[in-house]
């Protein structure tokens, strides 16, 4: 399945960066100007900083398989439309900008939904390679596809390079539609998309590893993104190129990124995640300043084959990143908010960089934007990313269910859960450590509060406390539990010495009646 998804997806790439050059040269014809060309990958990056939490958020509560199958439908359909339009010859610069937006959105809808199936199609241990596999299809398509789009922009012209992409989703729509997802056993309903969202958003806030991740890419792509505004520019009027030359300057981009992704097979293992990331972001940095420095196609093609090989190898290792701190549960919704600093990152940078443009040039914009990628690395040698065997996110047995009285009616009425421990007080400083580690999961996976509370009156007694915001919630978190959340529960357990197990108790917020 990963294999055969793979290959469509290689040929949707492929169309997709057709189109690509084809839009990018489009609005250089209808409005010659920096600040309008870099609007286009603005306009293709704004839908995912709008839409990507409700959709990392839909691909999590409803079935992930019928999401995409919507959303391929919709990307052929308004890709389509702008192919009739410009055939027709009827795209003004406002009406490209609004198609390749409204293109964005069905991206947008699909991207989280299709991360998140990528651990259902492999096993947990070769997540890796398959981010890189992904990344290097996209840099295969980038190596082809952008030549490919101008030698079809100069010999039939804009249009068909729509109308190419268009036709090239109905790969993608077949293989998932022919693929027969395992079902995910629950016995509770699925939550509702606004609490599913603010679950997700939870998760985030309070999971160290992927704030770290998400930092990163942060202060990577927003000073990154000025090779994706200005590069058709650059190609037009400091090269002097056509179509078909800024598809050689993207291809040898692509082609870098390929070469990245083939070196950062063998090398991941060998210098581990915080070196390759570093490497990566000052090869990137480098490519930009050549850029600036030596406008010339020589030292372009070298600048861009650098700067790809960077670009690549520093994305998919964050990326694996991300996927390696979700548990099943949560997925879409992390990697939701990956893409929504991604994308968000590059329709800031790539505005932020057009209107720079506009005042001192492009190649100074491009030194510029190399000195910064490079000084972000000041910024991020503190964020350490995750080293060693990944976390075991596979879901743990689920624990017992509380028993509940009869009389109590559950429905929307907060819980507050309590453990009673009896600890050896010379374990004081180690149980509070264990204890806000679990203190952590709680939070992460569904509690509004948390506390941890000592006897005044009996040393070595304590109460942990946790407050969520309904029965249903609490249930749920019962079913997101993890075997690396038990070994975290056991820790901190192991220091009750109480002639009992731990006391959970259940208490449910009391409706108090209005007085009359």
């Amino acid at each position: 399945m990963f294999r055969a998804l793979w290959i469509a997806g290689l040929a949707s790439n492929i169309g997709t960066w057709m189109q690509n050059v084809g839009a990018a040269w489009l609005m250089t014809s209808l409005e010659p100007t920096p600040f309008w060309v870099s609007m286009v990958q603005a306009a293709s990056s704004l839908p995912f900083f709008f839409l990507a939490i409700p959709a990392g958020a839909l691909a999590d509560v409803v079935d992930r398989r019928r999401l995409l199958l919507l959303a391929l439908a919709w990307l052929a359909a308004t890709t389509a439309v702008l192919a009739a339009l410009a055939f027709a010859g009827r795209v003004t610069p406002t009406g490209l900008l609004a198609l390749t937006f409204a293109i964005g959105i069905g991206g947008a809808c699909a991207a989280p939904a299709f991360l998140a199936i990528i651990p259902e199609l492999v096993p947990r241990d070769e997540i890796p390679a398959a981010m890189s596999l992904n990344g290097i299809s996209m840099n295969l398509a980038r190596a082809a596809g952008p030549a490919l789009g101008g030698l079809v922009v100069a010999g039939v012209g804009v249009a068909a390079t729509f109308a190419t992409n268009a036709v090239s989703y109905g790969g993608v729509f077949t293989v998932i539609a022919r693929w027969r997802r395992a079902s995910n056993e629950t016995r509770l309903p699925p939550e509702e998309l606004f609490g599913a969202m603010r679950g997700g958003l939870r998760y985030v806030r309070h999971s160290r590893p992927l704030q770290v991740v998400l930092a990163r890419v942060a202060l990577f792509v927003v000073p990154g993104s000025a090779i994706w505004a200005l590069l058709p520019l650059y190609a037009r009027e400091q090269l002097a190129l056509g179509p078909i030359g800024y598809g050689l300057l993207l291809g040898f981009f692509g082609a870098g990124a390929v070469l990245g992704g083939l070196v950062l097979q063998g090398s991941r293992a060998r210098f581990g995640a915080q070196r390759i990331t570093t490497v990566s972001a000052l090869a990137y940095a480098l490519g930009l300043v050549l850029l600036g420095a030596v406008p010339t196609l020589p030292v372009a093609a070298v600048a861009l084959l650098v700067a790809g090989a960077g670009w690549l190898a520093l994305l998919t290792t964050l990326s694996a990143a991300a996927q390696m701190t979700l548990p099943g549960w949560v997925r879409a919704r992390g990697l939701s908010v990956y893409l929504l600093v991604l994308f968000g990152g590059l329709a800031l940078g790539s505005s932020l960089w057009g209107a720079g443009a506009e005042s001192v040039g492009v190649p100074h914009t491009f030194e510029l934007a190399g000195a910064a990628v490079a000084a972000s690395r000041l910024f991020v040698w503190r964020l350490r990313l995750p080293e060693g065997p990944a976390p075991d996110l596979s879901p743990a047995p689920r624990w017992p269910d509380p028993q509940l009285a009869a009389s109590f009616e559950t429905e929307h009425r907060p819980v507050l859960v309590t453990v009673e421990y009896e600890i050896d007080p010379a374990d004081t400083e180690a149980f509070a450590h264990h204890m806000f580690a679990l203190g952590r999961i709680r939070l992460r996976d569904g509690a509004l509060r948390w506390g941890l509370w000592a006897d005044a009156a009996e040393p070595g007694r304590y109460l942990e406390s946790f407050v969520v915001e309904s029965w249903l919630e609490h249930l749920r978190q019962h079913e997101r539990i993890t075997a690396a959340d038990r070994d975290v529960q056991a820790l901190a357990h192991g220091f009750h010495r109480g002639p009992e197990p731990p006391r959970v108790t259940h208490f449910l917020r009391e409706r108090i009646p209005e007085k009359s």
